[in-house]
């Protein structure tokens, strides 16, 4: 239950509905055990009617039965009263049945708006968290936590509580009322109820287990079936699918064994509840008709006991659901905390850290970066500087850390050791999404929503775009002629991940979001590599015509002539082993020398 108090400040912020909520439980309950006492007048006026005499032991009503029962005194026809006790048992019912509406829109309505901001709050925290975090996280797990562990704690701030007050509040009520009536009758009756608390405790615990364990199995379920959506093209290209239905199989027949041995355990509630009211309703026939050998007007009594048994017979049983509901709850409520007590490793500055505008110069020294998840060292020392304006190009082979340089220099992740500044301050101080905003990245990975091109290419852009400057920046990286092509033109969904859009497509509509955004530093991170030759020397042309003042970073394995950059650097295994122009590389006649004729004796140099 303690992992549940993370929700506390919900109820606070719902204050109001929530103890208007449980004033509506109270009286609707309230309503409820008038029943059996009008019940319990009518028969004791049943029996003095048949046998004229007056009742032998006189009885003990709730203020407003009582007061009810005066009036009826008054009244000399027996038929009258019997009708007048059926009409008031009638509004009674009515009266608790409006009631309970009024409850389940106060209470139920509420647990709905609480389900919606711990969402908002699990998906804000998402997005706060930092790229290291969804490394070693599956993205089946992140979303089976925000909806269906989400879910399970809405099922404790609603009907589980609301249950649970109304069976708190008519238990207190009924034994009460029974108390008054005949307090040893009413000890005996409630005898079996620190056996079913005994009960209820024990198979709780085991609940808890088995709940926490069918949803971590779940989550699993959740990510099989993800990866296999996403991948389903690799899947048919390498005819696996009877593999992966195999290992879904697998997977699924786990989850099913162990929600089915959830299943048995909260089996064992209900036959429990029954066991328990059966020995009670047998217990108050047996000892209140001992009684009412003895005083036969004891017998309204027990028909009035009867009727609170039975009246107890849901609320009660309920326990066990309400019981399983709260152990759910706390379980998927554990695993929500995990993430939202997850401090992001890469925070944000304090407040007045930082003063200034981020301008294009960079700056990286003595950086050195190694992966917490792996323990890889992708960067040792690395120093180089880029003035504001400059255009350089990072080459290097796979795994050498070039894409790294990129990564950090957008704080996605914190040097292990060094420090990476822009416009002569440190990264680290300002604040991420003015940071973030003033560059432009197109990653190895290219991501597209499932939203129109426009959508797609404005994504970054704070305002909407004029449809102008959105083809403007289409044609410089040389996609608007095919997108004019398409039937929608701009408009044309491209589907999840961009997936109706060939891998070139994607590249340059993603390229064309980067441009379009105009900020003060462009990182292009393998980002031409489905792009073929042609097309690849026109978008680089293109850079040309970029603003003098814009910095411009583009990282690769390839080498580009085309553009006359200022400086080039060569990344291998952590390290820089060259830097300089195109000139200087080539009269060392080291790596860089050795990649370019590499390149032009293959064809493969862009001219």
């Amino acid at each position: 239950m303690k992992h549940l108090s993370a929700v506390n400040k919900y109820f606070w912020k719902y204050r109001y509905r929530f103890f208007i909520g449980i004033i509506f439980v109270v009286t609707s309950n309230y309503f409820t055990v008038l029943a059996p006492e009008i019940t319990g007048y009518v028969v004791d006026k049943v029996q003095q009617h048949l046998s004229a005499t007056h009742p032998g032991t006189p009885k003990k009503y709730d203020g407003f039965v009582t007061y009810l029962l005066g009036n009826m005194e008054k009244i000399n026809s027996f038929s009258t009263v019997v009708v007048v006790c059926c009409v008031t048992i009638l509004l009674v019912a009515i009266l608790r049945g409006v009631l309970m509406f009024f409850m389940r829109q106060t209470i139920i309505v509420m647990s709905r708006h609480i389900e919606y901001d711990q969402k908002n709050e699990v998906y804000k925290h998402y997005q706060q968290l930092d790229a290291g975090f969804y490394k070693t996280h599956s993205t089946g797990d992140l979303m089976n936590r925000i909806a269906e562990d989400v879910s399970r704690v809405r099922m404790y701030t609603g009907p589980a509580l609301m249950y649970f007050i109304n069976l708190l509040t008519l238990i207190i009520l009924s034994v009460v009322n029974m108390w008054r009536q005949d307090a040893r009758l009413a000890m005996i009756v409630l005898a079996p109820l620190p056996i079913l608390s005994v009960t209820i405790y024990l198979v709780n615990s085991i609940i808890h287990k088995k709940s926490t364990k069918v949803q971590s199995l779940l989550s699993d379920l959740t990510t099989n079936a993800q990866e296999s959506y996403s991948g389903i093209r690799v899947i048919k290209s390498f005819v696996q699918e009877r593999a992966m239905l195999g290992f879904f199989g697998k997977n699924s027949e786990e989850y099913r064994k162990n929600a089915i041995g959830l299943a048995k355990v909260e089996a064992i509630y209900f036959p429990s509840m029954g066991l328990m009211i059966g020995l009670s309703t047998l217990l108050t026939i047996y000892f209140g008709g001992m009684e009412a050998l003895a005083d036969p007007y004891k017998i309204s009594v027990i028909v009035a006991f009867v009727m609170y048994i039975n009246m107890l017979t849901f609320p009660v049983s309920s326990v066990g659901w309400v019981a399983s509901m709260v152990q759910r709850a706390a379980a998927s409520q554990k695993r929500l905390n995990e993430f939202l007590d997850t401090v992001p490793a890469v925070q944000q500055p304090a407040i007045g850290a930082f003063a200034g505008n981020v301008t294009g110069d960079i700056v990286f020294n003595n950086v050195s970066f190694t992966y917490a998840h792996t323990g890889i060292q992708a960067l040792k020392n690395v120093s180089f500087t880029v003035k504001q304006g400059q255009k350089v190009l990072i080459i290097g082979k796979t795994g050498s850390g070039k894409s790294t340089i990129a990564q950090l220099l957008l704080r996605f992740y914190d040097p292990s050791e060094g420090t990476v500044g822009i416009g002569g301050a440190n990264i680290a101080k300002m604040p991420l999404p003015l940071l973030r905003n003033s560059i432009s990245y197109v990653p190895q990975d290219v991501f597209l929503f499932s939203d129109s091109i426009e959508g797609n290419i404005s994504f970054g852009l704070q305002q909407k775009a004029p449809i102008e400057n959105i083809r403007n920046a289409a044609a410089n990286a040389a996609i608007d002629a095919e997108i004019m092509e398409l039937p929608a033109g701009y408009q044309t969904t491209v589907g999840e991940r961009g997936v109706t859009l060939s891998g070139g497509q994607k590249q340059r509509v993603s390229i064309a979001r980067a441009l379009i955004k105009q900020p003060q530093i462009m990182l292009f991170d393998d980002s031409l590599s489905a792009v073929d030759a042609k097309t690849e020397n026109s978008i680089i042309n293109n850079f040309k015509t970029l603003e003098a003042d814009k910095t411009v970073i583009i990282i690769t394995h390839r080498i580009f002539t085309v553009v006359n950059f200022d400086q080039i650097i060569i990344v291998e295994d952590g390290h820089i082993i060259e830097q300089g122009t195109h000139a200087q590389l080539l009269e060392r006649e080291g790596y860089y020398a050795e990649l370019y004729n590499l390149q032009v004796l293959s064809g493969l140099q862009p001219q």
